[in-house]
């Protein structure tokens, strides 16, 4: 049974259409992407599972269990992690305040045990613990909001939008760093991204999507050796 299995999911804003009849599953331990330029319907997708955004048709299952009617608050309580676009750390809070609040549905010991843990993962976040988050650099942001959100121990990790405004340099280790992390957790790993080169070598399966439909899916191998997905996405003739 795949963890989570997304069927013909639309989306709508009033008469803006977010998705039209998106589809793919996603199974325990792997890291997927949802490759596409803005408007294609990645984001809008990540907020419909988390019940951010309401649905007009198609179906989300989460271990084989309808998603419907699910508050975003309890999305954490179910095993599901959210990184927003745009990092949005809490800006005058402290490194180790922002990890804190990734942890409130967990107890105390747990907290301060999994804090140790996310300061192994980023060691930079260690070094900076005391420091208010809105004075980080967009990378250590990234790092912080990727940490938070792993702070509930989820079974599926929702990243959206990653290397937004990054130097290529930061996103390939936040890239590394992503999936040590990975496999040593064995979690789940959605990643909603523009940057289709970076996702590929990061995930293990893609889906392509075009104006809220998907357009091709398979292995990250499979859709890098495409002439089609490499002419269109990739800039490689």
């Amino acid at each position: 049974m795949p963890l989570l299995k997304v069927t013909d999911l639309e989306v709508r804003y009033g008469h803006i259409q977010g998705t039209n009849g998106i589809s793919f599953e996603v199974r325990a331990g792997e890291t997927m992407a949802l490759i596409g330029s803005n408007g294609s319907g990645k984001s809008s997708t990540l907020k419909a599972i988390l019940g951010l955004v309401p649905t007009v048709g198609g179906e989300i299952l989460w271990e084989g269990q309808k998603l419907d009617r699910q508050k975003p608050f309890n999305m954490l309580r179910l095993g599901i992690g959210f990184s927003p676009e745009g990092r949005r750390v809490f800006p005058a809070l402290n490194v180790h305040e922002n990890l804190k609040i990734g942890g409130y549905t967990r107890r105390g010991p747990e907290v301060e045990e999994r804090m140790e843990q996310m300061y192994n993962y980023f060691p930079r976040l260690r070094e900076r613990y005391k420091q208010d988050a809105g004075s980080l650099s967009g990378g250590e942001q990234q790092m912080l909001a990727i940490g938070r959100a792993l702070m509930s121990y989820p079974k599926l990790f929702l990243l959206d939008e990653p290397s937004l405004g990054l130097a290529p340099i930061i996103v390939e280790r936040i890239g590394e760093i992503l999936q040590e992390i990975q496999a040593v957790e064995k979690l789940a790993v959605v990643l909603s991204e523009q940057n289709a080169t970076w996702a590929l070598s990061v995930a293990s399966r893609a889906v392509i999507l075009e104006l809220g439909k998907n357009v091709a899916e398979g292995t990250s191998e499979e859709l890098i050796r495409s002439p089609k997905i490499r002419t269109a996405y990739l800039g490689i003739e």
